[in-house]
């Protein structure tokens, strides 16, 4: 097939009507997408929940414990003057 033909054959799957969609495949479409988008906000937002919940709970345990504090030496017994 040279170039004219393929150029013809082209045209004329350009120029073919297109195909009528029936409408009750249409509003089913529609439905599905619907649900999809939805499904991915709540998705979305139960990810982003996650992320704010695990932040808080970081926050909270790093004033609770005050990882970057040195813990107290525990080699040698307080100091009292009771001798």
């Amino acid at each position: 097939m040279n170039r004219p033909e393929r150029e013809a054959a082209a045209r004329r799957i350009m120029e073919r009507e297109m195909p009528a969609v029936p409408p009750e495949l249409y509003a089913d479409v529609m439905r599905r997408g619907a649900r999809m988008l939805r499904r991915r906000r709540v998705a979305r937002r139960l990810l982003w929940l996650a992320v704010c919940a695990g932040t808080l709970a970081f926050l909270v345990w790093a004033l609770v414990a005050q990882p970057w504090v040195e813990p107290p030496s525990q080699t040698t017994p307080p100091y009292t003057t009771g001798w």
